[in-house]
Formats: C-alpha cells, structure tokens, sequence
C-alpha cells in the first residue's frame, strides 16, 4: 500500500492519521482540511475556549510538530471539490490531485444556516469553528445584550459564558421546551430553572421571523414581538457534509451509509465522525451521531480496517455539556428508557437520573456525578434493582460484579 488520503481535518482525521501510524503503517498519509489550522478540539469552542480559559495550544488535538514527526502531510486551507472513485483519486477546488489506495472521509458537519430577512446583518453569528467563535469573543467584548436562538446544548453553553461575563441573555426556542430533541422534560424544566435562576430570560414556544439592523443587528423579531440584541448566536442544529460523497455515488441517507467496519458502499472509502450513518449492534439500529467520542473511536476502526484489520464498531454513545459550574455527563438515549430513578437530590445540583428498560440500565444523566457517569457505561444493557440505584448509600461499583 502506497497512500492513504484524509478528507476533513477535524478530531477524527487527527486521530484516524495517528492510529495509521500506531498500526505500523509506513506509506504516505495526507490530510486535507479547509480550515487553516491543524485538528482540534470543538467541544471547548462553546465552553472553556469562548470564555477564554483555554488557548489555541490547548484546543490542538496534537501540536503541530507531531504531523512532521510522523511524517503526515498535513494540508490545511484546502478544500476537496470532487471524488474520483474509478480513479481513486481527489481533486481540491485549486486543481491539485492525490491519488489514494484508500480513503477517509471526516468531513463532519456544518451549522444549519437560518434564511430569513436581516439575517445577512453583521453581529449574527454561528459556532462551529474556532474562527468562528474568535468573531463571537470579539463581539461579546462590546455588546451588552445577546440572542441566542436555539434552546440546545450549545445555545444553552454559550447562554452560561455570556451571562458570566455578565451580558443581557435571552435564550428563543421554538420547541414546547429547551433540549427537547436530546432529553426528558424532568431535565429540560432543571436545566431551564438553572439558567433562569442566573437571569437567563428563556423563552419557548418562540419562532424567529427576522432580524432588525441598520447593517448591524440591533433587534431579534418574533412575529409581533421584538426583543433588543446587539449580538445574535443561531444554534439551530447542523447538517453532515455528505456532498462529496454524495456527489461520487456513495451511498448517503442522513450520512454517509457506512457498515460496522466504517467502510462505505465503496470498499476502498471508509468515513468517520458526524458524516456517518453507522449501524450499532449494541442499541440494535442505525443512526448518526454528533460527538466526539463516536469520531475517535470510529476514526481509530477505520484506519485499524484500512491496513486489513478486522475490527468492529461497537460502542455505547455518550456525551457530555459544561454549564456554569455543573458538568453533564451523559450515557446512552433517555428516550430508551421506560422508567427512571433518581440518585442524589436535584436541589444539590448532583445529582444522576438512571433510566431502565424492562429493570436494564439503558442510559444515565449525571450532573456533578462522575462516579455515577463512570459505573453506568459498565452497567449499560444490566439488570438492575433500581432501589439500589436510588440509595446514595448503596455502592454502585458491587453491580459491577
């Protein structure tokens, strides 16, 4: 084998190249990523790089030494505009070619774009990239009343770095409640009683019809209402980039269809990260997942299957939100659930919700409860006494035998 090529220079391509080299792989790998830095890190992007805790040095997934090192041809500021997979090769927007004897496509995902009138004003602004929030930083330095549209995790993240730094916060969500697309209405009600209680104004049940400005954002319209914002977050979900893919005659329905092995309907094309739609014989369905766990693992199966290897994709998902001083650690789907207990005491801010199926353990939700966290990704699919899940007394661990 002669050259791998990475398309995508996010946490999976870094850690796909990474893997490429700890299996022994000597040939030639080449990442080529659009944006001018080398891989890193997005979940502090919304949390601990926004309010300026941590730097750039500290979001790269590897220094950037280390693609010399190990000999990586790291290519950024380069976008791929076509897929040659008769020819097995790629051709950047610029005209170069980079033939491959396999391909990973880590191309992620980019923000859902809200179309509506003055949505082209200046100070309206999306989180994706560290460019991205650079711009936002940079306004929030000036501004004294922010709009964030989008009642999810990363709306509700900046919501909490905003109201810190002591900005006028109105978080407009469209659904009956905040996080109602990824949780129950127990932990949407906690979490919207939290950022009320640090002054949050959450309004729900609110469609965005406009934006205000003389060509910059002043006002945020919801049909009749108007509410003053002289910065404008819109976290309204992402869409996976599979235009590439699609475009090449890959196989895509909600991602890119990939099988247990990360390999696509192309043998020689393997796909990681927010771009897949993969199967999990754990949760026994497909799905496409948002995180950056999925990216690592999947990102490491691939390059193992890339050489030959015969490794399977099998992992329960699990997620995690910073917010204020509470960390949210998530395990599995709630929503798999048909029953939960409480451990601990909500009032307390820790606290863990366990959710069981037919007397399983199928997902958890700890705030503040690492230890809770850690033992549910090992009683994931067990039966369990759920008093025994309810009794902070109990030790959890003695389950695990």
């Amino acid at each position: 084998m002669s050259g791998i090529v990475i398309i995508g220079a996010g946490q999976a391509a870094g850690q796909a190249a990474a893997s490429l080299r700890q299996e022994g792989f000597e040939g030639t790998i080449t990442i080529l990523g659009d944006e001018d830095s080398a891989p890193y890190q997005r979940p502090p992007l919304s949390k601990q790089y926004l309010s300026g805790e941590v730097g750039v040095d500290r979001l790269l997934v590897r220094p950037e030494k280390f693609y010399v090192d190990k000999n990586i041809d790291l290519k950024t500021g380069t976008r791929v505009g076509s897929i040659a997979p008769s020819e097995k090769s790629v051709t950047t927007t610029g005209g170069d070619r980079f033939e491959y004897d396999k391909l990973l496509i880590a191309t992620g995902s980019r923000p859902r774009i809200l179309n509506i009138t003055g949505s082209d004003l200046e100070g309206i602004h999306y989180l994706r990239t560290m460019g991205d929030v650079d711009g936002i930083r940079e306004s929030m330095g000036s501004a004294s009343r922010i709009c964030i549209v989008g009642g999810g995790y990363i709306g509700l993240e900046v919501a909490a770095v905003a109201r810190t730094s002591g900005l006028d916060v109105t978080v407009l969500e469209m659904e009956d409640r905040i996080l109602q697309r990824v949780t129950t209405p127990e932990m949407s009600a906690y979490y919207h009683q939290l950022h009320a209680g640090r002054g949050v104004n959450i309004m729900t049940n609110t469609t965005v019809s406009g934006f205000q400005g003389n060509g910059s954002v002043s006002a945020v319209l919801c049909g009749d209402e108007i509410i003053e914002a002289d910065l404008v977050i819109v976290g309204i979900g992402i869409i996976p980039n599979v235009e590439l893919a699609e475009t090449a005659g890959l196989k895509c329905e909600n991602g890119i269809v990939v099988d247990d092995h990360c390999r696509s309907s192309d043998p020689d094309i393997y796909a990681a990260g927010d771009c897949t739609n993969h199967p999990n014989p754990l949760l026994n369905r497909r799905l496409r997942l948002e995180s950056v766990p999925n990216a690592m693992e999947q990102a490491r199966v691939a390059s193992a299957n890339m050489l030959g290897g015969d490794r399977v994709y099998a992992a329960i998902p699990w997620f995690w939100s910073d917010q204020y001083e509470l960390k949210l650690q998530m395990v599995g789907f709630s929503s798999d659930g048909d029953s939960s207990v409480i451990r601990g005491d909500k009032s307390t801010n820790e606290f863990a919700v366990f959710y069981l199926n037919d007397g399983k353990v199928v997902a958890v939700d700890a705030v503040n409860s690492p230890r809770e966290f850690m033992v549910c990704k090992q009683l994931y699919g067990k039966a369990v006494n759920a008093p025994d899940l309810a009794n902070p007394e109990f030790e959890l661990k003695s389950l695990l035998n």
